[in-house]
């Protein structure tokens, strides 16, 4: 069998330079053109050697989908880990704590986890309500100290941890706040800052996309490639 035709060279030294970047496309290819499907089309086209066939197909089967299963977990152990807290509410108005702000305030933690991981393939790390609260010694306290968050982050093996706060100074707008940290170093790599002009439920949508694409736009700029 003459399989000089076959220059596998290129593929190769890719695979010494870099083997993380070689595609799953590429890992196909160069099975397709291995010696054993040499092997498969030979048979075919001489309409013998049905056994050699079934045997070749098969392994070209299982090989393939070794090779799809390794791709997808690679791509998944790739994905950054995140954890976003529950957002505090800083309402400084003259009718501070109302019913429909509070509504408001506990909706867009929930929102921004669902945003990164739909639209920006963040992994999402959970952290319950009362292990937060038990971190959160009083009012603004993990807002104000990063080292304490980003253990709360590390603990809960997440790559990034997001503080966020609801600042309410007008009953015509409030801004969403967002501290995003690094959990192994304790850096606090951006302090992100969005206006929502009015309470309808669209506005804070919008707004929560706004956080997330910023979110996502600062951990990519200061992530190794």
């Amino acid at each position: 069998m003459n399989t000089s035709m076959v220059d596998s060279t290129p593929l190769t030294e890719a695979k010494q330079a870099n083997p993380d970047k070689v595609s799953f496309v590429a890992r196909c290819r160069e099975l397709c053109e291995s010696e054993p499907f040499y092997g498969l089309r030979a048979a075919w086209r001489n309409r013998r050697g049905a056994a050699q066939y079934s045997v070749l197909f098969g392994f070209a089967v299982l090989v393939v989908g070794q090779l799809g299963a390794l791709s997808a977990a690679s791509a998944s152990a790739q994905k950054p880990a995140i954890a976003v807290l529950n957002f505090e509410l800083n309402d400084l108005t003259l009718t501070p704590g109302m019913a429909e702000e509070k509504e408001r305030t506990a909706s867009i933690g929930p929102m921004l986890r669902q945003v990164l991981e739909t639209q920006y393939g963040f992994e999402l790390v959970a952290i319950d309500s009362d292990t937060q609260d038990t971190a959160d010694e009083a009012f603004g306290y993990l807002f104000d100290h990063h080292d304490v968050a980003a253990e709360l982050g590390r603990e809960a093996v997440s790559d990034w941890i997001v503080v966020g706060r609801v600042h309410k100074a007008s009953f015509l707008f409030v801004y969403l706040k967002a501290q995003v940290i690094d959990t192994k170093t304790h850096r606090l790599i951006a302090d992100l800052i969005v206006e929502v002009k009015g309470p309808q439920k669209r506005l804070t949508i919008k707004g929560v996309e706004s956080l997330a694409r910023q979110i996502a736009a600062a951990i990519t700029a200061v992530q190794p490639q």
